[in-house]
């Protein structure tokens, strides 16, 4: 039957998708708001929300959201990214009523109590704390930071200390009230599911939930480029080298994920061959494309010994310049089977199937059947990844290094390098 969609008087958009022989359904509430549609005073207000959300309503204390989801043998949980959060819950057929109960119950009534308040603070001040003492965790932020430099999609998810520890339960609530609303919202459930059911049980609980909100779209994303570099004590170095990448709507974003693929989706991959297997210059290294609603990101991570550091930047150059050169079928045709095999087993999971279609449907508006995403990726080329290769490399680089990264080249050197002739005929000045 394929996914059905219905849309409530107040423009709350619901999805299901039956799927076969499964006796569990995944369902959640999918918001098209995250980190980047703060405002600057509000860094780590998305997160802290999230949170704050399970802490108790008018009818339940937080001991109880947890206790009875977990009675029926349920999980909830949620979770915030640049741009969006999410709040999803996974249970047996019958106790479906009950946790779309608790999630609109949370959604809708959260008291954000101050002494609750007080408490998740001082857990997410842990949770900054955690992800400074884990630097291939904190290259990422740094990273993105770089990236997209003063602007909220490049800011860290988390927040900082200071800014979490200002907010206070108005705060909180002028947060949700501006960017939560039914136009910005969609009810996904995958799993033993009826679609029509369902939707009764959604307008029950939220058809009276406001239509529109009040918030202003984020500003349009301008990609920087930079340099950080942290030296610290550790074993090992973390290195990412990146690029602008492309955004979900444009041609090229699909191109760019089978390409990030053929350079470090596996084993079988360009990097982690040359790097790694023929060369022995790192323990990890893969590439990644990461597409947002205006730009993407798209880069290489390498965690080395700073003795290999010298050698391994210009090796991994060089295999980005070479994509830009040639690039065989048979790579081409393996990027497409993996592709391909991770749609296909994300199908297999109610949990994974209503997450897709939740961002399928925020993203574009519907649901994008299997065969089109195929026939997408059937119709990509070699010539176009090596146009898009070239293309893609020009741009100005990103470069953030964590660890023992004297050897490093500088941004300079990089920069230069990348825009230049082979980066192997010619020596790195560190």
């Amino acid at each position: 039957m394929g996914v059905e969609v219905s849309r409530l008087s107040n423009g709350l958009t619901v999805a299901t998708e039956n799927l076969p022989h499964i006796e569990t359904v995944a369902l959640g509430v999918w918001v098209k708001s995250g980190a980047r549609d703060e405002r600057p005073e509000e860094h780590g207000m998305a997160h802290l929300l999230e949170h704050m959300a399970f802490k108790g309503t008018s009818r339940r204390s937080a001991w109880r959201i947890a206790s009875e989801i977990e009675n029926v043998g349920g999980e909830i949980n949620a979770a915030t990214s640049v741009e969006t959060t999410s709040f999803y819950a996974r249970v047996l057929r019958d106790d479906v009523p009950l946790a779309i109960d608790i999630l609109a119950d949370i959604l809708t009534d959260s008291s954000f109590d101050p002494d609750e308040l007080e408490r998740e603070q001082h857990v997410i001040l842990q949770e900054i704390g955690a992800a400074h003492d884990t630097p291939d965790d904190i290259v990422f932020d740094r990273f993105t930071e770089v990236a997209f430099r003063n602007q909220t999609i490049g800011r860290s998810i988390l927040g900082t200390p200071a800014t979490v520890e200002s907010f206070t339960s108005a705060n909180i609530r002028d947060f949700l009230e501006r960017q939560y609303a039914a136009d910005r919202m969609v009810v996904v459930a995958a799993g033993a599911v009826d679609h029509d059911e369902f939707v009764k049980l959604v307008e029950k609980h939220l058809g009276g939930f406001r239509a529109t909100c009040t918030s202003k779209p984020a500003a349009i994303a301008s990609y920087t480029g930079g340099d950080f570099r942290e030296v610290r004590d550790l074993q090992d170095a973390q290195i990412i080298l990146g690029f602008e990448g492309r955004a979900y709507h444009v041609r090229d974003f699909y191109a760019s994920q089978l390409l990030s693929m053929i350079l470090g989706g596996g084993m079988s991959s360009r990097l982690f061959q040359e790097v790694r297997e023929k060369r022995g210059l790192c323990y990890s290294v893969y590439a990644f494309h990461w597409g947002f609603s205006d730009t993407g990101l798209f880069g290489v991570h390498a965690a080395t010994g700073q003795a290999d550091i010298a050698e391994l930047v210009p090796v991994i150059m060089e295999e980005l310049r070479k994509a830009g050169e040639t690039i065989s079928e048979e790579e081409l045709n393996r990027a497409r089977a993996q592709y391909r095999a991770g749609l296909l087993m994300s199908r297999e999971s109610a949990a994974s199937r209503a997450s897709q279609i939740a961002r399928q449907m925020m993203l574009y508006g519907q649901p994008i059947v299997m065969e089109e995403l195929l026939d997408r990726l059937s119709k990509i080329t070699t010539e176009r990844l090596t146009d898009l290769s070239s293309r893609l490399f020009s741009s100005p680089p990103t470069v953030a290094g964590i660890g023992p990264i004297g050897g490093l080249a500088s941004y300079d050197a990089i920069r230069d390098t990348l825009s230049g002739p082979s980066p192997l005929l010619r020596k790195i000045a560190v």
